[in-house]
């Protein structure tokens, strides 16, 4: 890169840095009035769910620390020289880092809140008792569920929650680390596929982008890591399976392999399945469209295998969907929830959002950006977007921010990771944990 393209790239940044504060200022104005004018919200904390408190402990510097590391790390090029391998497990190493430095930014208790409140998964995994079919095959015939998060997804993670109690992880903090590192596993999946399809420079650049993500803060010690996983998981398989190496029965089994881990994300949350539009495009992008009859044959194996169990996935959405017009509709205005839902997401995704979706249409990784947002704008068209959306938009946010790699102009030129677009998003990240609860 010429020193006229690096003054032009870091140029860029700045523009995007503050077209980013200025949207999220209109966007925390906008939050403001609706609260102070009565709007019916439904939480303390809009734009997100909970309340506001001020909170530090000693713990509070691993956070800081970790940021500043990635950002050195980053600016000296390490992950540049590093062999692939290495990338990938020094990218979920730091993730595991960041996510547990921000959940402890408030003490222990950050770590394990998604785990204790009583409006979540755990209290329902205690009344599987020994019969799990039972449970599954009653989950939309006898109801009384005392989860408020459980009757809006299907049975997925209160089974999984269930059998890692079963298998003796019973202690929450151990619970909620494992479920962290797993969570953390979707850098290095978003980043196998980055690579797959925009090169290996730009997925070594966009690691500290994916790493320093301010969406981290809802990793922590959540099941809904778990889905974003499987989302991340199933578009890396259809990378692999649609790369041009492989053809025939490899590039079918791999297909097949990102339709079942799709079937399973939608066992989840009934929203993912829209990241299966990212394998689409990209099939129909590398001209494999064939591979999509195997993606959607291999998504029904899942599916079809839990309504033989007893548990019918349209049913489940069905009952999602009337219990969420009952109970939340009539506390949370669709109007003011559907603007406050893009305050929330400019604010977890952080400025390289803006970078990205400025520069949309200059990567070649467009399929996964524009799933992403069809999920989102859905979500929103549909007035399902009245809060949660930190935490129900989790599997698109990593999709949503690669571009901000993106060439400035379809030249083929190559952008320096933009750093202070990282550094500002990790200083979002720590003080939205700081006074969020």
């Amino acid at each position: 890169m010429t020193p006229e393209e690096a003054r032009a790239a870091h140029r860029d940044e700045r523009t995007d840095l503050v077209g980013w504060l200025v949207l999220a200022a209109v966007g925390a104005l906008a939050t403001w009035l609706a609260v102070r004018g009565g709007a019916r919200l439904g939480t303390a904390g809009a734009p997100f769910l909970g309340s506001y408190t001020f909170a530090i402990s000693l713990a509070s510097v691993l956070a800081p620390m970790v940021a500043a590391g990635v950002v050195a790390a980053a600016h000296r090029g390490w992950w540049e020289r590093m062999k692939w391998p290495l990338v990938l497990l020094s990218g979920w190493l730091v993730a595991v880092l960041w996510t547990v430095g921000l959940a402890l930014v408030q003490g222990r208790d950050g770590l394990v809140n998604p785990l204790t409140i009583p409006d979540d998964y755990l209290a329902d995994a205690t009344q599987v008792g020994d019969d799990p079919l039972h449970y599954l095959r009653a989950y939309t015939t006898e109801g009384g569920l005392p989860s408020v998060v459980a009757r809006g997804h299907p049975p997925g993670p209160i089974l999984l929650l269930w059998a890692l109690m079963r298998v003796g992880v019973t202690d929450r903090v151990g619970l909620s680390l494992l479920l962290t590192a797993v969570g953390a596993a979707v850098v290095p999946l978003v980043l196998f596929a980055v690579r797959g399809v925009c090169g290996d420079l730009a997925a070594r650049r966009y690691l500290p982008v994916l790493v320093l993500a301010p969406y981290a803060i809802w990793l922590a010690g959540g099941v809904e890591g778990v889905v974003a996983v499987l989302g991340a998981a199933m578009i890396a398989a259809g990378v692999h399976a649609s790369d041009e190496r492989r053809t025939g029965v490899r590039a079918g089994i791999w297909a097949s392999v990102a339709g079942l881990l799709l079937g399973v994300a939608a066992l989840f949350a009934y929203g993912v399945p829209w990241l299966g539009l990212a394998a689409a495009f990209l099939y129909f992008a590398r001209r494999r469209a064939a591979l999509n009859l195997f993606t959607g044959l291999g998504a029904l194996i899942p599916v079809v295998a839990a309504e033989r169990l007893g548990f019918n996935w349209v049913d489940g959405l069905m009952d999602a969907r009337h219990d969420f017009a009952v109970r939340v509709e009539p506390h949370r205005s669709v109007l003011w929830w559907s603007g406050i839902s893009l305050v929330v997401l400019l604010l977890a995704a952080g400025p390289a959002l803006y970078a990205s979706l400025r520069k949309s249409r200059n990567t070649p990784g467009w399929p996964f950006l524009v799933a992403a947002g069809i999920a989102v704008l859905f979500t929103l068209v549909a007035g399902l977007a009245r809060g949660g959306a930190e935490t129900n938009w989790l599997p698109y946010f990593p999709w949503l921010t690669m571009a901000a790699i993106a060439p400035r102009h379809q030249a083929g030129e190559t952008v320096p990771t933009p750093l202070l677009l990282v550094a500002a998003g990790a200083i979002t990240a720590i003080v939205i944990k700081m006074i969020l609860v």
